[in-house]
């Protein structure tokens, strides 16, 4: 009745509209006329009541949605793919989920399955959170060990102890790796277990319904949990106070991508896992220890050894465990990366061949004849016709690198090489392109480490072009010893050109660019000569650093005819301690022994009234205020005086220290060495914030 008082206020439709062929008969009765019209009335009514309740309905059909954490795809991944699993057993298809991106991973662990639970309430959290996102049975899985592969039907859930009933398949399916078992022994492990078996171990078999999707990437993100995520040592952690997930997981998780992605230098990767499997070993020896140790107040001198051992190896654990949260953290990843390529070399050096001979490696992908004369007449014959040079071929340039002792040389005919790891030379050896350079490119294929990594005493490296993308370190590393380059093409892409402390580079006619960091980074105490070069398109020119370690004196600096253009920030950068800004600077430090006139001391400390905005590090000052790219004489000025001033101050630190030390009578020669900075001819243009700044840390 309440349905048709409803009906009878809407708006009745027009006659027009109404299709109705019984109407039209001239023999239609008015009764079945009637009759027709209430029909048609009912029919649209019911028609305008089912759209009513749609738009009444909606909203709450839509909040219901948005407020299930786990009944929607748009939460935790959407339509899974197909596996085929490998082997001859023809096992059913399984869900495809280890190749969940970063996000995926992120957002599961953060916002359904951890929270922000502690370290000790993990097991809990996972716990509830299987419960309500599992189907409790009805569903098959391939149940994988490293002794067996067997297809299962899963009957039951115990999500406390994160395991699951499960029977055998019928027929009996099973893909034996080490042993023979049959259905018989198959059954009767299943007894033992209870016919429980570890959720981790299960692959849910694919549906095409996606009715068990959040089933199989609840699995996913369990197994991935205690495989990448999870320490055994967690749950004792002294932090348990804090979020786990931020503390933890959120790091681990970040450098499992990293890794992946090839954003971590190799050698930090195996630094990592090495530490890792030491300190897992190291723990279950302290467990060990400590289970085995009586619980009672004995004072036996066996319980004191124990104790003592115990001691020395929760220090040995926490010092692992210490070293692994430094290379986890995102932000001193980096910096203990550097600190261990900036060490020694990891790659021994050769020295020089047994045989005493040299061999002179020629790579080059094909070659024809008239090529081989070519580079018999203008190369072999003048420069290495001796007796002592011996010839070798290949098609790739890193395996002749590889191949090389001291002294030899390398010659790269024309050619466009890819090279899936990175050039380290701990030998005195020669590098040199046949033919233009831009006809002898040599690219980098893959992400990773440094390109070229330098640490022979004499590396001279001429006519080569060298390409690098998606990179983690610079493009060439100079970490000791001597490296020439010259007339060579760097393509950057992380930082440029690397000098570390007591290295040296000559760099003489050769074009930079690309670099989101510095085009050339300068370290204290190294010896940095860029001579004709090009350095452009990069985030700045050239960075020169000082630190406020007084072991290291300022570097040793040739800059002369350098075009340095079109750097997004400066176009050299001082970085310097901002303690060296209260020390006065001496008199008669110039490089000619004359005294640097007052007005330039006086503009450079002017200048630092105006800091200009850079990372959270420091400030900045320029040498112009509007940015504008001032007469190149007086930009080489500028630098040269700033650098005599700033080693200067460090001299004068140095002098202090001694002086602390209850030295009174200094020996010049303690606390002076030879101030060589020659800055002549360089022409800067077209850089974003001016041709030089300081930058205060």
């Amino acid at each position: 009745m309440a349905e048709g008082v409803f009906c009878e206020t809407l708006e009745k439709p027009h006659e027009e509209d109404t299709v109705n062929p019984v109407r039209d008969k001239e023999t239609a009765s008015p009764y079945f006329q009637a009759d027709s019209d209430v029909e048609l009335k009912e029919e649209w009514a019911e028609e305008e009541c089912d759209t009513v309740k749609q738009v009444l309905f909606q909203n709450e059909h839509d909040e219901d949605d948005a407020s299930s954490d786990y009944g929607s795809h748009e939460r935790l991944g959407t339509a899974l793919q197909r596996l085929v699993p490998d082997g001859n057993i023809p096992f059913p298809d399984i869900f495809q989920t280890n190749q969940l991106l970063f996000y995926e991973r992120f957002k599961a662990y953060q916002d359904y399955m951890l929270g922000d639970c502690k370290a000790s309430e993990v097991k809990d959290f996972t716990a509830e959170y299987l419960e309500k996102v599992l189907e409790p049975s009805g569903w098959r899985a391939i149940w994988r060990t490293e002794i067996f592969n067997v297809l299962v039907e899963i009957v039951d859930m115990d999500c406390t102890i994160l395991k699951a009933v499960v029977r055998l398949v019928i027929p009996f399916l099973c893909e034996m790796k080490s042993c023979e078992l049959n259905e018989e022994s198959m059954n009767d492990l299943l007894e033992a277990k209870e016919h429980k078996v570890p959720l981790q171990e299960l692959y849910v078999v694919f549906d095409e319904s996606g009715e068990f999707d959040q089933t199989a990437l609840a699995i996913e993100h369990l197994r991935f949990f205690y495989k990448h995520i999870w320490r055994i040592w967690d749950e004792e952690d002294e932090d348990d106070d804090f979020d786990y997930f931020v503390r933890c997981v959120e790091p681990r998780l970040r450098l499992y991508y990293d890794i992946l992605e090839d954003r971590v230098p190799s050698g930090l990767v195996a630094e990592y896992y090495t530490l890792l499997s030491q300190c897992k070993e190291k723990y279950e020896e302290f467990m060990s220890l400590r289970n085995s140790m009586p619980t009672s107040d004995s004072e036996s001198e066996l319980d004191n050894i124990s104790m003592v051992e115990g001691l020395k190896m929760y220090e040995t654990m926490e010092g692992l465990k210490r070293k692994l949260k430094i290379i986890e953290n995102p932000l001193l990843r980096y910096v203990l990366g550097y600190q261990v390529n900036s060490g020694l070399q990891t790659t021994v050096s050769k020295g020089p061949r047994p045989a005493k001979d040299k061999v002179v490696h020629i790579v080059s992908k094909s070659m024809t004849v008239c090529q081989l004369q070519c580079l018999m007449r203008e190369k072999l014959y003048p420069d290495f016709s001796g007796e002592e040079f011996e010839l070798q071929f290949h098609s790739d340039p890193l395996a002749a690198v590889n191949a090389c002792y001291e002294g030899d040389v390398v010659i790269i005919c024309p050619g466009h090489y890819i090279v899936n790891g990175s050039f380290s030379i701990p030998d005195s050896v020669e590098l040199e392109g046949y033919g233009l350079t831009d006809d002898v490119v040599i690219e980098k294929k893959g992400k990773g480490e440094t390109f070229l990594d330098c640490t022979g005493d004499n590396v001279k490296i001429s006519n080569l072009k060298f390409l690098q993308h998606d990179a983690v370190e610079g493009i060439l590393c100079i970490r000791q010893g001597k490296t020439t380059m010259e007339n060579c093409v760097l393509q950057c892409e992380t930082t440029g050109v690397i000098v570390r402390s007591s290295a040296e580079l000559f760099m003489n006619i050769c074009d930079l660019y690309g670099a989101k960091g510095a085009g050339v980074e300068i370290y204290p105490g190294s010896t940095c000569s860029l001579i004709g070069t090009g350095i452009h398109h990069c985030k700045d020119g050239i960075v020169i650093k000082d630190f406020t370690d007084e072991l290291y004196s300022m570097a040793r600096i040739t800059m002369k005819n350098n075009v340095i253009h079109n750097n997004e920030g400066y176009g050299v950068v001082l970085v310097k301690p901002a303690s060296l800004i209260q020390i006065k600077k001496p008199k008669n430090i110039d490089l000619e022994g004359k005294n640097v006139e007052d007005d330039c001391e006086a503009k450079a400390t002017s200048n630092m009234e105006d800091p200009c905005e850079l990372p959270a590090l420091g400030n900045c000052v320029t040498d112009n205020e509007q940015f504008m790219e001032p007469d190149p004489i007086e930009s080489n000025n500028i630098i040269k005086n700033e650098l005599i001033s700033t080693s200067a101050k460090k001299k004068q630190l140095q002098r202090k220290s001694l002086m602390e030390l209850g030295i009174k009578e200094i020996n010049d020669n303690l606390v002076t060495e030879e101030l060589f900075i020659s800055i002549q001819g360089n022409l800067f243009k077209l850089n974003g914030k001016g041709s030089f700044g300081t930058f205060f840390y």
